[in-house]
């Protein structure tokens, strides 16, 4: 053979394995054998070409996903080409230039687990906490942190953007979600969803539909009118969708209204696909799949994770299912060109990730994760100026909450390994949900570092009367208490665990001067709150946690986090005081009936007359903020508020500006709903204006019907304040005429 001819055909060997060398350094140009590596091209009609080019075997291979861990339980062995530890593996085609999918856990950072493959990430703080920061700034530049995090280590699909709305307080995964409320919910995770894929990583957008509790949530079966459904939960994840266009949605395990939601065509066809237009796949939940047949023509484009589903519905049944037209030849097709739509979109083929882990700036990474921390951490109560903490302290006292070692984090799949590992591993339990996570961050370090002149002491808290007796021998106590939650379990109550509420009564009884901690999941019960100084919510603060409490503590930082959730004072409040199906029975199938319709959270406490223990949109700050001039205009039908925000205070510190809107005769699903927000940066003394625009299916009504969104002739009060319940807010009155919005939010006439 002659060397020419030799190296043409290596080349051409070279092209169809790996793409055009032009498609991998940024040019355009693609061989002719391989039109869908021209990057000039869309991703859907790139995505159409490769489809073409493919045998029926490689279509089945991209609809089927495996685990990316040994499971001896299950006699599962995962690929070769996987990554150890990881959650998930697809076989691309390498003789297209198709890579393969390697994907990993979860909305926090990389996830793994404690071993010789573990891998150290920089772990965000909870997704409460970037909720609570009401910044999409922040909750984009978390995102961009862990995507980067994900591409280092070779993973091109990272399984984040939870967004399911807390209906439910007790659910023990609300720490990985965005509180109660769609439009901030829908924000915060769509920067973040964004953030991600800036990194040319593909994101999830999950879980799809009405994933609001552990208990049961493979079994359980949620019923809601449709109206309600799009103006509560599916309007997060509508608006999510829409801002952060992930590649991929990842459906649940629940059934919604009988059917289960990765086998739902009325979740999947009709909602999310149809009506919302959105062009990327569906992939299951792990363990979520139950069928073939139903399952494939419903509108789920891949069975993930083999071998958690019963059996491999999108293996050989499914490739049986085609052949005999129980799934049309042109359903597979659109199942692969949905996966590769997303892969080509979001840059997956242009710029494959590197075949072995590449450095990280972990040192930035945290900074990343502390700056998110601080900006999330809800100043609840400070009595008498007890924080920021004083230099003129001589004794302070930390008890309890582990602070001596580290933070606390959440359990499940979304549990990132620290450098450094678990500072606590004595914690029960040490399988999944597990093991407990006390990232080696620790408080009571951070604040001695801070404190060289005074004496600061630890207790453990286990024995009440010592620490009783620190406290009174102290200036000021910090007790710190924790709620460790998870997924695959919720909480029987909103009680601290372990009689920490007995710890705190004991402690305050000794000094008054006592400021809490909370480092929980979510919303928790406070007995002991009227007697104490202050009292700080931390979440689960990441990686860095422990410096970024002090930062606060010591009003380095100015506390800004404001509630993204309602904190009920009891669970008689809730809609359903009693928690469905708990403790729960395996496999036994009951119904959850949303019969607050789209009234979650601070619309059922308004609603109900309810008075919470802290109210959705509650923050506190070491300064002291005012608003004036808010103004309102109508344009095109586009309701458009400003406003000036002014710093009253003595200290530089943010505020959020929150709207609401309420109807003054047409009846809502509650009195009011958040309507706008804008989260501002002042100066002692300074004033800024600021503005909102309304998206218009928040002043609407959504009609099944016509699946349109009506908006109603009349006046409508918009209030401008700093939680759900304001007293010192500030309101004007618009009028807007009639008018319909499509399903989309844009306006038909």
């Amino acid at each position: 053979m002659k060397l020419r001819r030799k190296i043409s055909l290596i080349s051409a060997a070279v092209a169809l394995c790996c793409g055009s060398v032009g498609a991998q350094t940024g040019e355009t140009a693609a061989p002719a054998a391989t039109p869908w590596m021209n990057a000039q091209l869309g991703a859907e009609e790139r995505a159409r070409l490769a489809v073409a080019a493919m045998t029926f075997d490689e279509k089945l291979k991209l609809v089927y996903g495996y685990f990316g861990a040994d499971m001896e339980s299950k006699k599962s062995t995962r690929p070769a080409p996987s990554h150890k530890q990881s959650a998930g593996f697809i076989y691309g085609v390498p003789r297209l230039g198709i890579p393969h999918l390697w994907e990993t856990d979860a909305g926090v950072g990389v996830a793994s687990q404690a071993g010789p493959d573990a891998r150290p990430g920089t772990a965000l703080p909870s997704g409460l906490n970037t909720a609570a920061t009401w910044d999409l700034q922040t909750a984009y530049a978390g995102g961009a942190m862990i995507g980067a995090e994900a591409r280092a280590y070779g993973f091109n699909v990272l399984l984040a953007g939870g967004v399911n709305l807390m209906r439910e307080p007790r659910n023990g995964r609300n720490f990985e979600y965005a509180g109660e409320d769609p439009l901030l919910a829908g924000k915060i995770v769509g920067a973040q969803i964004k953030g991600i894929q800036s990194n040319r990583v593909v994101s999830t957008l999950k879980h799809f539909a009405l994933n609001d509790q552990e208990t049961g949530r493979t079994t359980l079966n949620v019923r809601i009118d449709d109206r309600s459904a799009r103006m509560s939960d599916l309007l997060a994840l509508q608006i999510a969708n829409e801002d952060g266009n992930p590649g991929s949605v990842m459906c649940s395990y629940n059934r919604v209204n009988g059917a289960y939601s990765c086998e739902n065509s009325y979740l999947l066809n009709e909602v999310l696909k149809k009506d919302w237009g959105f062009k990327g796949w569906v992939m299951s939940d792990w363990g979520a799949v139950h069928s073939t047949v139903p399952a494939a023509n419903a509108g789920l484009d891949q069975q993930s994770g083999m071998p958690f589903d019963q059996a491999d519905y999108f293996g050989p049944p499914l490739k049986e299912a085609v052949l005999n037209g129980w799934v049309p030849q042109a359903r597979l097709d659109d199942m692969v060109r949905r996966i590769l739509y997303a892969m080509f979109a979001h840059g997956v083929v242009d710029h494959p990730v590197a075949p072995a882990p590449q450095t990280i700036d972990f040192k930035a990474h945290a900074a990343v994760s502390r700056k998110d921390a601080q900006e999330g951490m809800v100043l609840l109560k400070n009595s008498a100026g007890a924080l920021p903490l004083k230099p003129s302290a001589k004794r302070i006292a930390v008890i309890g909450g582990y602070a001596d070692r580290g933070v606390l984090a959440g359990g499940g799949s979304s549990l990132v390994y620290p450098a450094g590992g678990n500072a606590a591993p004595e914690l029960a339990p040490k399988t999944w949900p597990g093991p407990v996570m006390v990232y080696p961050s620790s408080p009571l370090k951070a604040i001695q570092a801070r404190m060289p002149s005074a004496t600061v002491v630890y207790n453990d808290g286990s024995d009440r009367a010592a620490a009783a007796k620190l406290a009174r021998d102290s200036d000021v106590v910090l007790v710190f208490a924790t709620q460790w939650t998870g997924e695959g379990f919720d909480m029987p109550n909103l009680s601290l665990p372990d009689q920490q509420d007995e710890l705190i009564s004991t402690v305050v009884a000794a000094n008054a001067n006592t400021v809490v901690v909370l480092e929980t999941g979510g919303p928790v019960t406070m007995p002991w709150l009227p007697k104490v100084s202050a009292v700080l919510e931390a979440w689960y603060p990441g990686s860095d946690g422990g410096e970024a409490i002090a930062g606060v503590l010591f009003g380095e930082v100015n506390p800004s986090g404001h509630l993204p959730a309602t904190f009920p004072a009891s669970e008689s409040q809730l809609p359903r005081p009693v928690l469905d199906g708990y403790p729960e029975v395996a496999d036994r199938r009951f119904d959850v009936d949303y019969s607050e319709g789209a009234a979650v959270g601070y619309k059922w406490f308004d609603l109900k007359g309810l008075k919470p223990l802290f109210p959705f949109g509650h923050g506190l700050s070491y300064t002291e903020f005012a608003f004036s001039d808010l103004a309102a205009s109508v344009k095109g039908g586009v309701l458009r508020a400003s406003f000036t925000v002014k710093n009253a205070g003595k200290v530089a510190g943010k505020q959020v500006a929150q709207l609401y809107v309420s109807p003054l005769k047409v009846r809502w699903e509650a009195p009011k709903r958040l309507a706008g927000f804008q989260k501002v940066e002042l100066q002692p003394g300074a004033g800024v204006q600021s503005s909102v625009t309304v998206d218009p299916r928040l002043l609407a009504v959504y009609d099944s019907a016509s699946k349109t969104w009506k908006v109603a002739k009349g006046d409508y009060k918009l209030t401008l304040a700093s939680s759900a319940a304001d007293e010192q807010s500030i309101s004007t009155v618009v009028h807007l005429e009639a008018a319909v919005y499509d399903v989309t939010g844009k306006l038909t006439r």
